[in-house]
């Protein structure tokens, strides 16, 4: 698969990002050979290979499902500019 300079171009419209003219032969070779590169790895057998989330055979840790309020309200509001009877305060935006 390959893209031309109408291509990329309407990829450009679509992704919304204004490309100049004399760009759009860059970009051409550019998504060309990235596209090279997914043909390439579409090439390799992988029949009978497992997925995997790392190189490294592991166990993923687990942590207890406890609901909790953080136990650090004083530690957040802390940081707000204003609070009140522990909760935030902020400016009224609707009247």
């Amino acid at each position: 698969m390959s893209v031309n300079k109408d291509d990329v171009r309407r990829i450009a419209t679509l992704a919304r990002i204004a490309e100049p003219a004399d760009r759009l032969d860059a970009l051409t070779g550019e998504l060309n050979g990235i596209l090279d590169w997914v043909e390439q790895l579409n090439e390799v057998d992988v029949d009978g290979v497992e997925p995997m989330t790392s190189a490294a055979p592991m166990k993923l840790p687990m942590r207890t499902d406890e609901i909790s309020d953080g136990g650090k309200r004083e530690a957040v509001l802390k940081n707000a500019p204003r609070s009140d009877d522990g909760f935030f305060v902020v400016p009224k935006s609707v009247e």
